[in-house]
């Protein structure tokens, strides 16, 4: 093709994925998870606690951050694209068990993959992370208000909460891998648009 056929070649046609409310709400839980994730590791890891010092700062940090964690999905809420796309990842289909019998036989034919919006991927780890968060969120509160509860109650707390946060830490690099392997789904977040072409490929029973 010679440049100006190039120069003059129409753009690719894009759809709309996500709202902007949408993506400031991926933006604000990824910021403050991300927080959690940092300070848990200079509290948990000593050459890092050496390092940066002021525990009694990072912990407070910590503390807050994760008290937080949960607002910006609450003030998600009030988005009618935000509630439709939750509703969207509640919903698992007979679509979604092919997809994942499709990833467990590691059959990476996107025939073999059919997905709506979301592929069932995405929808077992936003549950995941869900529930993962608000366990976290209850094991933290515990052992910040130390009078509330009893001393068994709060050993449990600890415990769980320590190794659901080594849990989150292994699948937040997945997550974080995954999403670097897919810049068209990352411009997605960023933009707020996909290539109608991806969105074919990807999620062939997307209707936008």
């Amino acid at each position: 093709m010679s440049l100006r056929a190039e120069a003059t070649a129409p753009p690719s046609a894009r759809v709309r994925r996500f709202s902007r409310g949408e993506r400031w709400v991926h933006r604000a839980a990824a910021a403050l998870m991300g927080v959690c994730v940092v300070t848990a590791a200079v509290l948990y890891i000593p050459q890092l606690a050496v390092m940066v010092g002021r525990r009694e700062l990072v912990v407070r940090v910590h503390e807050w951050a994760g008290l937080a964690l949960p607002v910006p999905v609450l003030l998600g809420l009030a988005s009618r694209a935000f509630r439709t796309d939750l509703r969207f990842l509640n919903r698992f289909g007979p679509h979604d068990r092919l997809w994942l019998r499709a990833a467990l036989r590691r059959d990476k034919r996107h025939a073999s993959r059919p997905a709506g919006k979301f592929n069932a991927g995405q929808k077992i780890y936003s549950a995941w992370i869900a529930g993962a968060t608000l366990v976290m969120l209850g094991t933290g509160l515990m052992m910040w208000f130390t009078r509330l509860t009893p001393l068994m109650w709060r050993t449990s707390a600890t415990f769980v909460h320590d190794w659901l946060a080594l849990t989150i830490g292994v699948v937040l690099a997945g997550h974080i891998g995954m999403a670097l392997g897919d810049p068209e789904a990352r411009r997605g977040l960023r933009t707020g648009t996909v290539s109608q072409e991806w969105a074919r490929r990807e999620h062939p029973l997307w209707r936008p």
